[in-house]
């Protein structure tokens, strides 16, 4: 389980694991918290008052300090886990839906015709389609693309980074991708 790390502004950080997120309490960082409770953490007992200390950490924080991330400058890493998840293991060839496994991350423009690894030249097909396909560009092999490449915002890279989203953090999230995005879908 990940805790949505956000800056003091509301702007994400990173995802943490609960124990990142206990120093972040313990260091007295976190200046505002939102949605669920989602884990309680318990230390020692205070030798003057009985009391044991207790740290309840929620599911997003936002912490104190300059963002590391300026989301204006910010260009989303491209894996093909996050590749298939924003085109929903939808082959732009063929418009099945398929088993990650049977997937492939396809250049549009080949790296046969100097065609680059970015976010916009590339698509998820399927694996009999992109050997179809080949070296060849969409309008060379008479295959058209069922649907365009986009580089996804900060938000949408968020989401498309981690698998395991609490239904808080990801209306959070979802808050703020753009009407465009095929994540709403």
């Amino acid at each position: 389980m990940k805790v949505l790390k956000l800056s003091a502004q509301g702007l994400p950080q990173s995802w943490i694991s609960l124990e990142q997120a206990v120093i972040h309490y313990a260091s007295d960082e976190v200046r505002w918290e939102s949605g669920a409770e989602i884990a309680v953490f318990r230390g020692g007992t205070n030798a003057i008052t009985g009391l044991q200390s207790r740290i309840a950490i929620n599911s997003i924080i936002g912490t104190r300090g300059v963002p590391r991330i300026n989301p204006f400058e910010m260009r989303p890493g491209l894996t093909n886990a996050k590749l298939f998840a924003r085109d929903r293991n939808v082959c732009a060839y063929c418009g099945q839906h398929f088993h990650e496994t049977d997937l492939t991350r396809e250049h549009i423009k080949p790296f046969a015709q100097k065609g680059v690894d970015t976010w916009m030249n590339v698509v998820t097909a399927c694996k009999p389609c992109n050997h179809r396909k080949s070296h060849r560009t969409p309008e060379q092999a008479n295959m058209p693309l069922l649907y365009t490449p986009y580089v996804p915002s900060l938000w949408e890279d968020f989401i498309l980074r981690n698998r395991r989203i609490l239904a808080d953090q990801m209306e959070f999230l979802m808050a703020h991708v753009p009407r465009s995005s095929r994540l709403l879908d």
